[in-house]
């Protein structure tokens, strides 16, 4: 088969992070029957580059397709396009994803991007492949003679207006079914898109803009019982950006997964899960319900109305107290070191943290650094203006540094560790390692129970070494524990997948 598209996965974890390309999968079920295409994954490739270049020069390749991320995925994606388009300059690059969504400024600053497609990329990809004028192309960023051009933005369907996913593109599917704390075959799904809420540090409220929609019971229970029975599944991780929208539209989805009865992981938000019924917990119970990623934040409801969170504190600690009652373990992330009281917030959310600690010893804490992303304009968002509106965000905090305009400088070590939440300008070094001697300090002593490769004993031994330094407060310098876990490696779910 000579592909007239090729759909690129640009390498962005290690082994043992792979899990299946949903992006290029979906723009794969929007092409079939109509184009002949590959999929090429790095993440499994290593020789990516190469097959890309030699996929482009064999026939009729009508367009390329990547698929980028924020992060370490960028140079990668870099790396494969401009290999391609020095060796077939005139077959089109197209860029989509969070990236070029979130930064498409940047994104189309690139001799070897021709297209960037913003938000849902499915028909964009279509009209270039049909030969339509850019112009009238919506979610397309573009250049004429040079020159970028945002149309207007496109709109988002329900997963249940898609086809299913061809699977069997990718190849062998069990090399994508991976061990996990929940099973030896943990496959990964989304079963819905976007979410309704306005966290002002969250991507997905760049890329969606309040939009949200649920598939259906069927079409969840069809996808997930093709993963079992057809490639071996036995777990589910769920990506959905937030999967319980409320109670009541959430029950159906509950009652496929308690008729299947595969642990599943998902993302949650506290106030949502706080608010479900004894009745909907215990079904969640029947569906084996293992963990939750919740975003908690921050320590006080002033910092979380900042935020536009729309969460109260006493949400966390109320879905920790269910969580521990129904054998759920809730993994709160938060957000550090805020522009307005980086020090005096730090503090308040180890406090924080050490009380979740008391309610569900076992609750996974995932820390963060505060990382601002580019924000609609709420004014072009009520009028219903037909222009196009980027997400806005020209300097990184309130006083800078001015955001990158090209891909390279997105690819920078101070740049990555601002999108990837582990640094942040206005912090000081000592604030910093604050940070991260209390997060060393609370890993040891709760080792997480996503970590299925240490051994018990080693997860003993580093719990005691650690238990004198929690049970005092005192943090600073885990010298002991530095030397231990160069013998002893952790997981660490803040920078590594299920």
């Amino acid at each position: 088969m000579v592909p007239e598209v090729v759909l690129i996965n640009p390498k962005m974890c290690r082994p043992s992070g792979v899990r299946l390309p949903l992006s290029v999968l979906a723009l794969g079920a929007a092409l079939e029957g109509r184009y002949e295409y590959r999929i090429i994954d790095g993440n499994i490739d290593p020789d990516a580059v190469k097959n890309a270049v030699t996929a482009v020069s064999e026939g009729c390749c009508r367009a390329v397709g990547i698929t980028v991320m924020p992060g370490p995925q960028v140079a990668p994606a870099i790396e494969i396009s401009a290999a391609i388009k020095a060796a077939n300059p005139s077959v089109p690059i197209i860029w989509g994803g969070y990236f070029p969504t979130l930064y498409p400024g940047a994104a189309i600053n690139a001799p070897y991007v021709d297209y960037v497609i913003r938000g849902e990329g499915e028909a964009a990809l279509l009209n270039l492949l049909e030969g339509d004028d850019p112009g009238a192309v919506q979610g397309l960023t573009w250049k004429d003679h040079g020159q970028p051009i945002h149309n207007p933005n496109s709109g988002f369907r329900s997963p249940d207006e898609h086809p299913m996913l061809p699977y069997e593109k990718v190849g062998d599917v069990r090399r994508y079914l991976r061990r996990s704390f929940m099973g030896s075959r943990t496959a990964v799904h989304q079963a819905a898109v976007g979410c309704r809420y306005r966290c002002t540090f969250c991507g997905v409220v760049s890329m969606f803009n309040g939009f949200t929609a649920l598939s259906s019971e069927d079409r969840l229970d069809r996808s997930l019982r093709h993963l079992r029975d057809t490639y071996g599944a036995d777990s589910i991780q769920f990506y959905d950006h937030n999967f319980f929208d409320n109670e009541k539209s959430s029950l159906p989805t509950i009652d496929v997964l308690a008729e299947l009865k595969m642990p599943w992981w998902c993302y949650a938000r506290a106030d949502t899960l706080a608010k479900f019924s004894t009745s909907t917990w215990d079904q969640l119970r029947r569906s084996r319900f293992t963990m939750a990623y919740i975003g908690a934040e921050a320590a006080s409801d002033e910092v979380l109305k900042r935020m536009r969170k729309g969460s109260k504190v006493e949400h966390t600690f109320e879905v920790a107290r269910r969580c521990r009652e129904y054998g759920v373990i809730p993994e709160f992330s938060f957000v550090l070191g805020g522009p307005e009281d980086p020090e005096g917030e730090i503090e308040r959310t180890f406090q924080f943290v050490r009380k979740l600690k008391a309610i569900h010893p076992q609750c996974e804490v995932v820390l963060y650094f505060y990382s601002p992303t580019p924000q609609r304009d709420p004014a072009y968002r009520k009028s219903g203006r037909p222009e196009a509106v980027l997400p806005v965000l020209n300097s990184y905090g309130p006083s800078g540094p001015e955001l990158p305009s090209t891909p390279e400088e997105w690819t920078q070590p101070e740049w990555l560790n601002y999108v990837c939440h582990q640094d942040a300008p206005w912090l000081s070094s000592r604030m910093r390692q604050r940070v991260r001697d209390f997060g060393n300090v609370l890993g040891c002593r709760f080792p997480t129970v996503q970590d299925y490769a240490t051994p018990a004993w080693g997860k003993r031994v580093l719990s005691a070494l650690a238990s004198w330094r929690y049970a005092a407060k005192y943090y600073t310098h885990p010298v002991e524990l530095n030397i231990a876990r160069k013998f002893i490696p952790l997981r660490r779910p803040q920078v590594e997948s299920l």
